[in-house]
């Protein structure tokens, strides 16, 4: 039986922001940009953190309060990342994917904040689309899903609003900064082209993905996404959900069902298993780790979407 974290978090977060707040008071506070004359940056997990070091260059330090391989949805802060959120000059988060992280920006003295959400308004994708799981779960906060940086016409728009917050926050490098944002929102523009090229002609639509993470991906492209699970890839799937599933990929002539790096492939497997289908990775870049894109040194967002497609692509039986 999953036990429910919602209390749990919020006295741990109570609990941080006191200690965070005792370690400023204790420690003294930085000045705008720190004594290294950076502009210091507070992400909350990997696809923003990208974009913020991108974006920011040499003129920025970027901090991930989303470790390297940790899932990002059931994140708990520590006192620490609560001060360094406390002391930033400018943050970037997503409102509704991290709770801990919302409640902590609220309570943050931050002059420069980034929600990506405001950019790029999030999406309810319902099971009738195939895109949430049976037990009806929705994210706590927004009711949407918040994966928006795997449509890349959207993470171009979030990152124009980086872009522009960062010129806000610093306003001697914003040239650079608005320039960086450029190149990068050109950058995503031919990844865009990259996906409508590969995805135009294909044996079948739908694929099927063990987390409801690709919704956007999905509505952009024109492909059906059925999940096993919905926007929480930890949320347990009841037998009609997975009757369900079976259903569609039979229907549908699915050949192959997706996992992904920063969750346990067993269920993806087990299903598989029973459909006589093959498992590939398709990553939700909530985070990177080494294998990563084939496990590719050097793996970031761009290298791993180009990674996606090849492997939708395969699955999909793309024609040309």
């Amino acid at each position: 039986m999953t036990m429910t974290r919602r209390a749990p978090r919020s006295i741990a977060l109570a609990a941080a922001t006191v200690g965070a707040l005792a370690l400023s008071a204790c420690g003294g506070s930085s000045s705008a940009g720190g004594s290294d004359g950076r502009l210091h940056v507070v992400a909350s997990f990997y696809p923003l953190e990208f974009l913020a070091a991108q974006i920011g260059g040499e003129h920025v330090k970027v901090t991930d309060l989303t470790a390297a391989g940790v899932e990002p949805h059931d994140l708990e802060l520590t006192a620490k990342q609560v001060g360094s959120l406390q002391k930033a000059d400018a943050v970037v988060y997503l409102k509704g994917l991290q709770p801990t992280v919302d409640q902590a920006v609220a309570q943050s003295h931050a002059k420069h904040v980034v929600d990506a959400t405001a950019a790029s308004p999030l999406v309810d994708h319902h099971l009738d689309e195939g895109t949430e799981s049976a037990d009806g779960h929705r994210h706590p906060e927004s009711g949407g899903d918040p994966h928006v940086w795997l449509d890349p016409t959207r993470y171009a728009a979030i990152a124009a609003s980086v872009g522009s917050e960062f010129a806000a926050a610093d306003p001697e490098h914003a040239a650079d900064y608005r320039r960086n944002t450029d190149d990068l929102v050109k950058k995503l523009g031919v990844l865009d082209q990259e996906f409508q090229d590969g995805l135009q002609n294909t044996r079948t639509r739908t694929f099927v993905t063990s987390h409801a993470a690709f919704g956007y991906l999905a509505d952009h492209y024109g492909l059906t996404q059925v999940a096993v699970n919905g926007v929480d890839p930890e949320a347990e799937p009841t037998p009609a959900r997975l009757a369900e599933v079976q259903k569609a990929a039979r229907d549908n002539g699915v050949t192959t069902i997706f996992f992904e790096a920063l969750v346990n492939p067993k269920l993806a497997g087990t299903v598989a298993e029973d459909l006589g289908l093959r498992t590939a990775v398709l990553d939700p870049i909530e985070g990177i780790k080494p294998e990563s894109a084939g496990g590719a040194p050097g793996a970031d967002y761009l290298t791993v979407m180009k990674q996606n497609l090849t492997n939708l692509r395969a699955a999909l039986g793309a024609t040309s």
